[in-house]
């Protein structure tokens, strides 16, 4: 008879890393039929009793074999192929709030960049302009400049009254921008010219000396972040046109067989890049060289790498979402995550989660993961009505995304929880 038809009496042990919430680890026997909303009621229930300052009801998930529990602990237990008669361990960690709506920015046509900066937010759009919002909705400005659509955005410094960010364009450049915060007033100090086609993406390393663009030349360019004059810049290009001083790369990455969707600093000297050739590279910046090489299955649209686990999340034409170990030396390919219904189009890890991860697809949807919930999504976070194209989460509970709806929308989640 299956496990799930029939209760049995298991022995349980409860176990926490948030020690605020710990209850005795003595076992406790429960039905086999429990979910984990009979879980939660138990808990809070425990927490009550050993602990008065406890006054909320805290929702929780339950790890079970290293997966969270999302259908009955028979199930779960019988899925993977765990004996009941043990005692069980059962991991349980306060639930990432759900983010709700907060504003709506809108624009003139589709949003195919943004990047968020404490209360600040950057986008970049089909028509050709970069424009800076605060994280209250509030349009700053409009800044004209690309002669094409807009692709990728970046802060690079807030230095008090001064802020420098980046943008990279179908019209084969990136800029580099001054915004004068008490002024609200910008300029472009800087205009990189390298790429033979139009710049896909962009990424500005940690130090923040800095960027690189990747290209539909399938090309990587990496290019320095200061505002003056560099010594390898000829005289010639020196003079002061209308965008800044005219740039060229300090190098130029030649590898991917077709265009460059995605670019990511991994440290200060190894960069990561995702390519329509269905290539993940890992480069060696000062040597100029590759240092691996993961081929995936299908044309890669976005990947990013956390610093926090190591690991690299991305999207493709096949509407999967992987996550990849470079230092695996079994399958390199961790987990896959499905359940967008059109092409994946953008993925980032959360800066402050090891195991959270944003992704933005075709649909219109716009999903929030559990690294160890791959057959469902936590949320899924609605209001977008057309395809999305980009997303972000620079902090712990503000949660951006672009779409061809010509609308940026911001969620956030009611308070930000440690891991």
């Amino acid at each position: 008879m299956a496990a799930d038809s029939v209760e049995i009496e298991l022995q349980v042990r409860f176990v926490t890393k948030q020690e605020q919430y710990a209850v005795s680890d003595s076992p406790y026997a429960i039905q086999s039929n429990v979910q984990a909303s009979d879980l939660n009621t138990l808990i809070n229930a425990l927490l009550k009793e050993t602990n008065s300052s406890i006054q909320k009801t805290v929702e929780f998930d339950f790890l079970v074999c290293g997966e969270l529990l999302c259908s009955s602990l028979a199930e779960h237990l019988q899925d993977k192929g765990v004996s009941t008669e043990n005692t069980l361990e059962i991991e349980y960690l306060e639930r990432f709030p759900a983010p709700t709506p907060q504003e709506c920015l809108m624009h003139d046509d589709w949003v195919s960049a943004v990047q968020t900066n404490g209360n600040w937010i950057l986008t970049g759009s089909y028509d050709n302009s970069i424009h800076i919002w605060n994280t209250k909705g509030q349009h700053k400005l409009a800044i004209p400049g690309h002669t094409s659509p807009v692709k990728g955005v970046s802060w690079i410094s807030f230095d008090g009254d001064q802020a420098v960010f980046a943008s990279g364009s179908h019209d084969q450049s990136a800029m580099l921008w001054v915004w004068n915060v008490t002024r609200n007033s910008v300029d472009c100090i800087v205009t990189c010219r390298g790429h033979d086609k139009g710049v896909e993406c962009l990424a500005v390393a940690a130090d923040t000396r800095r960027f690189a663009t990747g290209s539909w030349d399938n090309n990587i360019c990496l290019w320095s972040t200061s505002l003056t004059d560099e010594d390898n810049v000829p005289a010639k290009k020196r003079s002061k046109p209308e965008h800044g001083n005219s740039r060229e790369p300090m190098t130029t990455l030649k590898g991917h067989r077709e265009a460059v969707s995605a670019v990511q600093w991994v440290d200060f000297n190894t960069l990561l890049s995702s390519s329509w050739d269905h290539l993940l590279k890992l480069w060696d910046c000062e040597l100029g060289g590759i240092k691996q090489e993961i081929a995936g299955n299908k044309a890669f649209f976005d990947a990013d790498w956390s610093l926090l686990n190591n690991s690299i999340v991305t999207a493709s034409a096949d509407r999967h979402i992987r996550v990849y170990d470079p230092r695996s030396t079994e399958s390199i390919v961790k987990t896959t995550y499905t359940s967008h219904t059109g092409w994946v189009q953008s993925v980032r890890w959360s800066k402050t989660r090891d195991t959270l991860f944003l992704s933005a697809g075709y649909d219109g949807q716009v999903k929030l993961w559990e690294t160890r919930s791959p057959r469902t999504p936590l949320y899924d976070l609605t209001g977008h009505e057309d395809k999305v194209l980009c997303c972000d989460w620079s902090n712990p509970s503000l949660l951006v995304s672009g779409s061809c709806d010509n609308t940026v929308r911001i969620f956030k989640a009611k308070h930000a929880v440690n891991p």
